[in-house]
């Protein structure tokens, strides 16, 4: 049966909504960044681009790096964002977009994130780079889909029981990342770790301006829980999402991050641009092997 208009929403010159990419316009491995200004300063590497498109916070380029045909797309910020991007993506490779009936022959996309982040533990210091072993979905958007087949009990529910977690808040979710992805990135300054990820950029992360907090504690909590290999690296507001979508539509996805503070210790990176740029040539360098 053929999906609806009403779901599967496209442009008068039948790109795809938000992202405003036919299928032609995106190679099979993609660079997710947060910043539309971001995406620049990676093509900013690229031998050629052919193509160069925006929607809203939506930027996509796409060229080439020593050989190597590459996407680069800013998602702008959260998991809400992250349910369009993936959920566009997929349809441009796995949707056929004239008779909208998905494809026998399914494409599994390599979606590498490239983001900034403070550390949450003393013993991963700035300058470094996070690689995300797992997302742990704090915002809750994941619920919406069958995730059952992708995510951790045990771990969840050590989590849980440490932080006494809010009945009335969503379930976390704890969902690894593409193995395969991992092996390849591996390197003396990549930490590994999980990553959580929050809906929003204040309360869920422990800021108070004005309002007060429904858990005070919960920041340390995080910081301090410990299960067989399991601790907290950083806190963000993608990761879990773009693991979990990933894992549900069957595409390879990573993310790594540039610490540029530690808040256990109070450091802050005294080159910051240095410490992205740096993760920025060495995400190139890997994807062109």
């Amino acid at each position: 049966m053929a999906i609806k208009d009403s779901e599967l929403i496209l442009n008068p010159d039948g790109s795809v909504y938000h992202l405003n990419l036919l299928p032609e316009n995106i190679s099979d491995t993609i660079i997710f960044v947060g910043d539309q200004d971001r995406v620049g300063k990676i093509t900013a590497h690229f031998d050629t681009i052919e193509f160069t498109t925006q929607k809203r916070e939506f930027k996509t380029e796409t060229g080439t790096y020593k050989g190597k045909r590459l996407s680069v797309i800013s998602t702008g910020i959260g998991p809400d964002n992250i349910d369009i991007v993936l959920n566009e993506l997929d349809a441009l490779v796995n949707i056929d977009l004239k008779t909208r009936q998905p494809k026998k022959s399914l494409t599994s996309l390599n979606i590498v994130r490239v983001g900034t982040s403070g550390s949450l533990q003393k013993d991963i210091p700035v300058d470094s780079f996070v690689m995300s072993s797992h997302g742990l979905d704090l915002n809750g958007m994941l619920h919406f889909y069958q995730i059952d087949k992708i995510s951790n009990n045990e771990v969840e529910n050590a989590f849980i029981k440490f932080t006494n977690w809010d009945k009335n808040k969503a379930r976390p979710i704890v969902i690894e990342n593409s193995k395969s992805l991992e092996m390849h990135f591996a390197g003396p300054l990549m930490f590994k770790g999980m990553t959580a990820t929050a809906g929003g950029f204040y309360a869920p992360q422990g800021r108070v301006l004005r309002l007060p907090l429904a858990d005070a504690t919960l920041n340390n909590k995080l910081d301090t829980f410990s299960y067989k290999d399991f601790r907290i690296t950083n806190l963000e507001m993608e990761t879990s999402a773009i693991y979990g979508l990933s894992k549900l539509l069957g595409h390879n996805a990573l993310s790594l991050n540039a610490i540029i503070a530690n808040r256990a210790n109070g450091t802050f990176s005294k080159n910051p641009k240095k410490v992205v740029e740096n993760l920025i040539k060495y995400t190139l360098d890997k994807l062109a092997e």
